[in-house]
């Protein structure tokens, strides 16, 4: 006859196992948790791309948000002009001489703001016919740095964009890469001078690629008070593999 076997099960036993289970459990929770958060972290690691501070647009609602344009007009430069060498008066201790050893009566001794002039004499910016020197700057031949901040009412608008020529070294390895191009658009809407502030791959020809490119390139320009006006603007250029 067969006997059938109880397997002991009840309060006492649950009492018994419930500290091990539960540890186990913790443990398996809190070490899937860290393992979610490490993937997530590590996958934003290796897709992170730096965003340079020059592809941020700025939206202006109002021109009355904006303060006072700043100065356009070519300053004149400086001119430095050498002074001209002059000796020094001699200042030695007068020595008392008899009356008939003197050769002028009549000598008249320089005053101290007479003596300022001497040594340094009044310098003037006036040519020899008395004309003033006047230096002029084409106003269209001024560029501001790229950093400077212009008021505009009306953006530059690309209307014609050239595609770059993708590089070869970059094009037999396979590689793919963003360039950040920063342009000078002239009144015209010609682009006068472009460079490279930021390359996800430097040293594959990326940045001479896109600068060759932004020259070719045509804007519509700034507009300030109704008249067009030259100001930098900044646009990223995308190389993929499916431009080739």
């Amino acid at each position: 006859m067969a006997q059938a076997v109880r397997i002991p099960y009840g309060a006492f036993e649950l009492k018994r196992f419930y500290q091990r289970n539960m540890l186990m459990g913790t443990g398996f929770a809190a070490g899937l948790t860290i393992l979610c958060i490490l993937s997530v972290w590590l996958y934003k690691v290796i897709t992170y791309e730096e965003i340079d501070e020059a592809s941020r647009v700025i939206r202006i609602k109002t021109i009355a948000d904006l303060g006072a344009p700043p100065s356009l007009a070519a300053k004149p430069p400086q001119i430095d002009i050498a002074k001209p060498e002059m000796a020094m008066p001699k200042v030695g201790i007068p020595t008392p001489v008899a009356d008939e050893e003197v050769a002028d009566e009549d000598v008249v001794i320089a005053t101290r703001d007479e003596l300022k002039e001497i040594t340094a004499p009044a310098i003037t910016t006036t040519s020899d016919a008395g004309q003033e020197l006047v230096i002029d700057i084409p106003e269209e031949d001024y560029m501001p740095p790229a950093d400077t901040f212009i008021a505009v009412e009306v953006e530059p608008v690309q209307i014609y964009e050239e595609t770059p020529e993708y590089p070869r070294l970059a094009r037999d390895g396979g590689f793919t890469g963003n360039v950040i191009i920063q342009a000078f658009v002239s009144k015209d809407g010609s682009v006068k001078k472009a460079q490279a502030v930021k390359c996800t791959r430097p040293g594959m020809g990326f940045e001479e690629a896109a600068i060759k490119a932004a020259y070719k390139g045509r804007w519509k320009p700034a507009i300030q008070n109704g008249n067009p006006i030259g100001v930098w603007v900044a646009y990223t250029v995308k190389f993929e593999l499916g431009d080739m």
